[in-house]
Order: structure tokens, then C-alpha cells, then sequence
């Protein structure tokens, strides 16, 4: 395409002098040029108007352009105004270039590839000699071209500017050129494009704008985009409702083709969900953003909602036609967009307050600009008839303001803007954050600003409070999501085949909380706390133990120490009643080691409350064992005496010599050893040490006592079982001995009970958690111990105190008929 279009202009040799006179009809002389000598020039290729001619059938040579098919873009007059100023305050300036004037060529791109092809040739032709590859006449001093305004102008330009190796400052986003000369000095006149999709990417992510569309221009460069973006949005969690594209105009009779495709684009929009709306494009793309409220009227899609949030980038500036002046712009208030940091330029509004047609010799732009900018017409002498009004150059320009100050490199400008760029040839600066508010008094105000040589935390910084959003939105802050933020307390489930961002709000799972909006998946909370009622928030686990200040520990160790007294009050009327028949009756010392066995029991229940440390934990479960193994072994020698004693009595028996106080001694010691060797072995292998239970219970950090060995509990335990068990079967066998003061009987409630209270012990204790477990085992020691208490000794204290009268000889040897 590029070859052919070079041929095309090449082969024509032409001319074009002034006043205009072409050798030749093709390539017709341009439209649009502006010339001012100087000792350097600089070209430009400026973007001042369309054309909008029928399609070219390449059968016959077009005609000229007429003055019906030129669409002008006013505004981009600002930037020759510009340039033109700039020129001025460097040759004014005796410090800058001194002893040598700048002058410049500018020509019009129009828009279209073969009209920027055509003006780059004559920039690096002889002015007003269309001589390619020679130089005629005067010299050509071009030292630089500028442009173009978009990517593809200034793509068309490159491709040009490459063969000749002139340098070119472009103040569009860069455009791609695979084949571009290495080292060819190339300028990027606005910061990289990347900065600005993350500036965007910070704006939807401050406003938590999740659900987003797209609308471009369907351009080169208008893919690039959606390639660039679509991944880094996504990435950072934005989904996009819809990407449509809509088509540039470029002849006449895709003017119906245009406006469908723009009716059901516009209809796409306003029935969307999302409120916030990227739009991407060339310079010129607002003017056909501009045909949506156009089209609402043309087209009855008014019903749909009209509150959106435009967010431009910075390229994309606030163009119209003329024809589009008195069009709505209701849709367009409270947009956002990105604009390169600029600042007032001293003198420049004098000079454009007086500019005019009549003293501006050479401009080939102003009078074009000027009919259409103020809706009138000059007069010349071909004009028969004059319709609309009459130019004055009464007409004020005061309304035309410069879009961005002129940039030059490495120094400050007379704005005081320090301006450079870096190793790739790309502008070092920020970008401001702009809200358009297009009221009466006011267009637009800076409410922050993109700066990424500021610090992390200072790159995207934004004022929220002063942001004026369009009325639809009754200046609330605009929702563009598309589902309502999932509370605390649920995490999302993606819908099947929507966007990530469309989705569904579970309550979180049991045991895990989400304490902010949108959690992808609800988590666990750490082991020191717990989720509350609503799952949406970690409280920290209170710290459990068994306390002496508490009602289940104060009514526990209050049942110890009565026990403990009352214990200790039969022991004492045992010790004072100690040479009566029924304390001397089997074995006396029994008795009392019995007794004291069960005060211990009492008071080592008391180690199992408070606040575990390492002495108690070492010793509780040890002590309890041994404690109540010689308790038990008590009472199994208590039962064997007994035993023994009645069968002595028979005739010959050989037993006699084995009742006494030595076999009852060896009984205990030998029961009771065997336990102290398990509770040794215990601590020396694996001792209970001081432990933390924070799984047990879901509200409550349990301190408590890790057992150490599991297995040698239970080995305490059921060895104690096993001896209880032995001292039932042989009570229960010598429960019907013909004595009075026969314990037997005694003894067997007292181990039925002692077995049964353990025996719901061990189910107990394993499905209680935390203190409770602590309790059950203090419950089970003090009730087997006022088991084996009451059921052996309260018979014997009742005839002690209350019946004194069978305590003597003649009822100990009283037998039953």
C-alpha cells in the first residue's frame, strides 16, 4: 500500500506556485499549507479537516475538492496556533538560537494516508516544487517534522521519514514500526501509552469500578489497545461487559453503514449494567462519540438509563464538527479522562485574541477554520450569492484554548515546565486526572494527578470529594459492577459461563470467616482466634482452665475439703475409739492407712484446679494413682483378712498361719508397688508436661496437662481397675461370712460403686473437651472415694456413736443361726 501510494504521487511531475497554479490535475496542490521562512525549518504536519468525497473508482482522475466535502475540526487549529507561537518566543528569544531564525511548513494530513504521504513529500521537497529525491531552486533547510496528531498519521509520516533519516517528533502515541531504522531519531512527544493504562487501571480500581465497556474506534491502533489492556485489566480483577468498535468515516456512502452500526452501539451501551466506559480512539474520536445523543433522538433508544461515566485517554480530546456544535453532550458530563500536566503559557492568549484572517498572510488554515468556527463566510469574487453571514474578523477567539503547552526537550519551557526525555525517546512526565463538567461557567477541573516518578504510594493520587458525576447519578458515587459487592461473611462463586467479575455470594463454610467485600474464597482463622456469629470477623479465643475462682471449680474444691473433713473426723473417732472391738476388728493399722489413703484422694483432687504448671502437671495423675492404689489395696486386704479369718476357724485348716497383720502389710505393699513402678517408669520415659489445646474447642485456648503418654495413663488406670475388680469378686464372694462385724458386705457396694463410677469414666472423659474433662476426672476421684468412705465406714461410725452397745466382744463372736 505504501509503494503503490509513493507511485501514485511520484509519477506526476508537478509544481504548485503561488498564486496557485498546478502543472498537472494529480496529485491536486494542497488544500491546506502555511509557510514562514526561516534559517532552519521545521515541518509539521498538522490535522485540521476531513474530506468526505465518493469512493475512488481509479478509472478516472478525481476532481478537486469542493468546498462541501472539506468537514473541519476547529478545534485542531489550536496546535498551528501553538506552533506558530512557540516559533515566535524562540526568535524573539536572542539566549535560545541565537543569530539564526526558525520558519516552518505545515500541510494538512486531512486525516487519510494519501493526503500524508502527499504533504511528507513535499516537506522534503523544495517549497512549492514537488521534486522528490532532488533539490531545486533554494535550498531546503528541514531539520525536523512534527507529527503527526494520531498514531497512523504519524506512522504514514515515519514510513517517509525513515528513507531520508529525518528525525520526527511525534506528539501522538507512538505507532508501530517493525522495520523502523535502528538509531533514526524518533521523539515520543507525550509520556507511553502504558503509563496511562495503569493510570486508568488505578482509577477503576479506586472507585472499585469491576465491570467495565469499551468503545473504539475500529483502527489499528484501536486493537493494540484492546491486546494491551484486556490482559492487565483482567489481571487486576476488572471484566469487560462488551468491546465494540465503532467504524471511521471515509467516503460518503458509508454514512448509513455508520449510523446502524452507531444506533445499536449506542443502544449496547445504555442497556448495559456497567456505568463506567472506556473510550479509545484518535484525536477526532469524540466528534463521532458525539452521534450516540444524536442518535437517541433519530432512533427512540431514549428509554434506557443515561447515567455513564466516560474515561478518556489522553489522545482522545474534546473534538466536535462544526455541524455539532448545538448538539446534547448529556451523556459526556462528569467524565474522567487523562491530559498531559500543562500550564499557562504567558502571552499566548494575547496572541490568539489577535489573530485574524487579514493579518495573517500566508496562513492557509485560518480562513476555513474561521467560517466554520463562527458559522460565516468571507466574500470573493466568485461568489454570486452569499448565504449564512457575512465575516467581520469582529469574531472573538477567546474561547480557543491550547490543549497542551509546546514541549521542547531538556529544559524549562517558558510555562516553567522542566521537560525531557528518556533513553527511548519518550516524554518524562505525568498526566493530570480531568473532570468534565460542561456547565455554564466551567468545562473541566483537575481533580488529581498521575505521576510515575513520585513514590509507590503517591504515583495515582485523586481528590474524590470534588468530583462532579453526572446528574443521573444524584452525585452519589457510580456503581459498574456487575453483582453487588458480596458482604462479609460470603466469598464469591463465579457464575458458569459469565466473567470472573459475575457471580454469586455464598455464606462462608463453617469455621471460616471473610472480613472484606468480594473474597474470592472465605479462610481459616489462625489458631489463636475464632470466627463470630456472622463469619466475618477473627475474635480471639479466650484462655480456659479450671479455676478455683469459678462455680464448677469452687463447688469441686469445696466437695474435696469436706470430704477431706469429714474423712479426716472418722479417722479421728477411729483413733479415739481405737481399743473398741469393731476398730480392732480386722486389723486396726489397715484401717487407718485406709483412712489416711482417702484424705490424700481428697486433697489430691485439688492439684487437677488452677492454672497448670510443670510441678502439677508432673505430679497430679502419679499421685492420684498411687493414692488410690493404696487405698484399694487397703480394702483388698481388708477382704482377704476376712476370708482367711473364717476359714482359719475350721478344723485342721492350714490357713492359720496366715492370718495376721503381715500378710495384710505384704498385700499393700505388693499391690501398691506394682503402681508406683508404672507411675516411675511414667515420668522417666515420658513425663505430663504443661500444654495448650487450641483445636478442641472453636472459642477457647485450653491450658491444660498433656498426659505425655496416653498409653501409661491408661496403664495406671486400668491397673487400678484391675485391683478394684479383684476386690469386688472375692467381697462378693464373702459377703454372707456369718460375723457381725463383717465387712464383706460393706466392701462390695463400696467396689460395685468404685467400678461403676470409673467404668462411665472413661466414655466420660473422651467426649468432654477443655476444663470439663478436668472435671469429670476430679468428679470420678471424689466420688469413688466417698464411695469406698461411706459405704465401709458409716456403718461402723453409726455403732460407734449412735450404738455404742454393740461394740463389744459378744457381738463380735455372735454368729447367725
Amino acid at each position: 500500500m505504501v509503494l503503490v501510494v509513493l507511485l501514485l504521487i511520484r509519477l506526476p511531475h508537478m509544481a504548485c506556485k503561488a498564486p496557485v497554479k498546478c502543472r498537472v490535475q494529480y496529485p491536486h496542490c494542497p488544500l491546506h499549507k502555511y509557510h514562514q521562512k526561516g534559517d532552519l525549518i521545521i515541518g509539521v504536519i498538522a490535522s485540521q479537516s476531513f474530506i468526505m468525497s465518493s469512493s475512488i473508482s481509479f478509472t478516472e482522475i478525481p476532481p478537486p475538492v469542493s468546498a462541501e466535502e472539506l468537514i473541519v475540526v476547529p478545534k485542531n487549529y489550536q496546535h498551528i496556533l501553538a506552533l506558530e507561537f512557540a516559533i515566535k518566543e524562540i526568535n524573539e528569544n536572542l539566549q535560545l538560537l541565537p543569530n539564526v531564525t526558525l520558519g516552518f511548513d505545515i500541510y494538512d494530513s486531512h486525516f487519510t494516508a494519501m493526503r500524508t504521504y502527499h504533504a511528507t513529500m513535499l516537506l522534503m521537497s523544495t517549497l512549492e516544487r514537488f521534486f522528490p529525491n532532488y533539490v531545486c531552486y533554494t535550498p531546503n533547510n528541514l531539520i525536523a517534522v512534527i507529527g503527526g496528531l494520531d498514531s497512523e498519521t504519524s506512522l504514514h509520516m515515519a514510513n517517509i521519514l525513515d528513507i531520508y533519516k529525518m528525525p520526527q517528533l511525534v506528539y501522538s502515541p507512538a505507532p508501530v514500526m517493525n522495520d523502523k531504522t535502528p538509531g533514526l531519531p524518533f521523539y515520543q512527544m507525550i509520556p507511553k501509552e502504558t503509563i496511562q493504562y495503569e493510570g486508568i487501571l488505578s482509577l477503576l480500581l479506586h472507585f472499585k469500578w469491576t465491570w467495565v465497556g469499551v468503545v473504539l474506534m475500529d483502527t489499528t491502533e484501536g486493537e493494540r489497545f484492546v491486546q494491551t489492556v484486556v490482559p492487565m485489566f483482567s489481571q487486576n480483577g476488572i471484566c469487560f461487559d462488551f468491546i465494540v468498535r465503532i467504524p471511521t468515516l471515509t467516503f460518503v456512502p458509508n454514512i448509513k453503514e455508520m449510523f446502524d452500526q452507531g444506533e445499536k452501539t449506542y443502544a449496547q451501551v445504555m442497556a448495559s449494567k456497567a456505568s463506567a466506559m472506556l473510550a479509545y480512539g484518535p484525536s477526532y474520536s469524540m466528534a463521532f462519540f458525539r452521534f450516540f445523543p444524536f442518535l437517541s433522538k433519530e432512533k427512540q433508544v431514549s428509554d434506557y438509563p443515561k447515567g455513564k461515566v466516560w474515561i478518556r485517554t489522553a489522545q482522545v480530546e474534546l473534538t466536535s464538527f462544526v455541524f455539532q456544535k448545538d448538539w446534547d453532550m448529556q451523556i459526556f458530563p462528569g467524565a474522567i479522562s487523562l491530559q498531559i500536566h500543562s500550564s499557562d503559557l504567558p502571552r499566548f492568549h494575547q496572541f490568539v485574541e489577535s489573530r485574524k484572517p487579514s493579518n495573517t498572510a500566508g496562513d492557509g488554515f485560518i480562513r476555513d477554520f474561521w467560517q466554520n468556527a463562527f458559522g460565516c463566510v468571507f466574500l470573493h469574487q466568485d461568489m454570486d450569492v452569499v448565504e449564512g453571514d457575512i465575516c467581520t474578523e469582529e469574531e472573538k477567539l477567546e474561547s480557543l484554548t491550547v490543549h497542551h503547552s509546546l514541549r521542547t526537550v531538556s529544559f524549562n519551557n517558558s510555562a516553567g515546565d522542566t521537560v525531557s526525555f528518556d533513553k527511548n525517546g519518550e516524554l518524562m512526565a505525568g498526566f493530570d486526572v480531568i473532570n468534565w463538567i460542561f456547565s455554564s461557567n466551567q468545562t473541566k477541573q483537575k481533580i488529581g494527578q498521575l505521576d510515575p516518578e513520585a513514590f509507590p504510594d503517591e504515583v495515582f493520587t485523586i481528590n474524590e470529594d470534588v468530583i462532579i458525576w453526572h446528574s443521573w447519578f444524584n452525585q452519589s458515587r457510580p456503581l459498574s459492577v456487575c453483582t453487588d459487592s458480596c458482604h462479609p461473611g460470603f466469598s464469591k462463586k463465579v457464575k458458569e459461563g459469565k466473567p470472573f467479575c459475575c457471580y454469586d455470594c455464598i455464606p462462608c463454610p463453617e469455621g471460616k470467616v471473610s472480613d472484606r467485600e468480594d473474597l474470592s474464597d472465605c479462610y481459616e482463622c489462625t489458631d489463636e482466634t475464632f470466627p463470630n456469629k456472622n463469619q466475618d470477623l477473627c475474635i480471639p479465643k479466650r484462655i480456659s482452665y479450671l479455676t478455683f475462682g469459678e462455680p464448677l471449680g469452687i463447688i469441686l474444691a469445696s466437695f474435696a475439703l469436706c470430704l477431706f473433713l469429714i474423712t479426716a473426723l472418722v479417722l479421728g473417732i477411729f483413733v479415739k475409739w481405737k481399743d473398741t472391738p469393731i476398730v480392732k476388728a480386722n486389723n486396726r493399722n489397715l484401717t487407718y492407712t485406709l483412712l489416711v489413703s482417702l484424705l490424700l484422694c481428697f486433697l489430691s483432687a485439688l492439684l487437677f484446679i488452677g492454672k497448670p504448671h510443670n510441678v502439677t502437671c508432673f505430679f497430679r495423675q502419679t499421685a492420684f494413682g498411687i493414692i488410690f492404689s493404696v487405698a484399694v489395696s487397703c480394702v483388698l486386704a481388708k477382704t482377704i483378712t476376712v476370708v482367711l479369718a473364717f476359714l482359719a476357724t475350721k478344723p485342721g485348716s492350714r490357713l492359720r498361719k496366715w492370718v495376721g497383720k503381715g500378710l495384710a502389710n505384704t498385700i499393700v505393699f505388693s499391690c501398691s508397688f506394682v503402681q508406683v513402678e508404672l507411675c516411675i517408669t511414667w515420668l522417666v520415659a515420658n513425663p505430663p508436661f504443661p500444654d495448650v489445646d487450641m483445636y478442641s474447642l472453636t472459642e477457647e485456648i485450653v491450658l491444660e496437662c498433656n498426659e505425655g503418654s496416653v498409653t501409661m495413663f491408661y496403664c495406671v488406670l486400668g491397673y487400678m481397675g484391675l485391683l478394684a475388680f479383684v476386690s469386688f469378686t472375692v467381697a462378693f464372694l464373702a459377703r454372707r461370712l456369718p460375723d457381725s462385724f463383717n465387712e464383706a458386705k460393706f466392701i462390695t457396694f463400696s467396689m460395685l460403686l468404685f467400678c461403676s463410677v470409673w467404668l462411665s469414666f472413661i466414655p466420660s472423659y473422651l467426649s468432654t473437651k477443655g476444663k470439663y474433662m478436668v472435671a469429670v476426672e476430679i468428679f470420678s476421684i471424689l466420688a469413688s472415694s466417698a464411695g469406698l468412705l461411706g459405704c465401709i465406714f458409716s456403718p461402723k461410725c453409726y455403732i460407734i456413736l449412735l450404738r455404742p452397745e454393740l461394740n463389744n466382744r459378744e457381738q463380735l463372736i455372735r454368729r447367725k443361726p
